[in-house]
């Protein structure tokens, strides 16, 4: 039976699909700025004129947390969520499922939060690349956020 606003098991049946898509996107644009911080056979193409600086954003010190380069963080929040973001995942019936994708977007927002504050304030640049992940986490963020009561409910069914 189709719930209101989807066609599928799950109510909302888009939101699926549109989480495994942005988190996708994300995995891509994480994965190209961590094979340009390693390597020099992906260059990183970016244009400085001031407050647009890859470069600059990607060789500060603000580009590693403990150490670990900021882009490699990001493709392992995005591996991470791949599994969780599958169709059948949203549709699996485990509360705790529910709560691991929310909370990992959660830490994932104030992480995003941290490095927009870190371009502007500290940095004074900010990369177009490192954009595109902060922006599709925060549209995931809402998609899982505005999904929340329908994947609370299928969890209890």
């Amino acid at each position: 039976m189709a719930a209101p606003g989807g066609t599928g098991r799950y109510p909302g049946s888009w939101r699926p699909w549109t989480a495994l898509t942005l988190t996708l996107l994300g995995l891509a644009d994480a994965t190209y700025l961590t094979l340009t911080h390693y390597t020099t056979v992906v260059p990183l193409y970016c244009h400085s004129n001031g407050l647009i600086d890859c470069a600059k954003v990607t060789t500060s010190p603000e580009s590693y947390v403990f150490g670990i380069p900021v882009a490699v963080l990001g493709l392992a929040f995005f591996v991470a969520m791949v599994p969780m973001n599958l169709p059948a995942a949203w549709r699996h019936p485990s509360l705790l499922l529910a709560r691991a994708r929310l909370g990992m977007l959660v830490i994932g927002m104030l992480f995003v939060l941290y490095l927009v504050y870190s371009e502007l304030f500290r940095i004074g640049s900010i990369c177009l690349y490192c954009t595109g992940v902060h922006l599709v986490t925060f549209a995931l963020f809402v998609v899982v956020v505005t999904g929340w009561d329908a994947t609370r409910t299928a969890g209890q069914a």
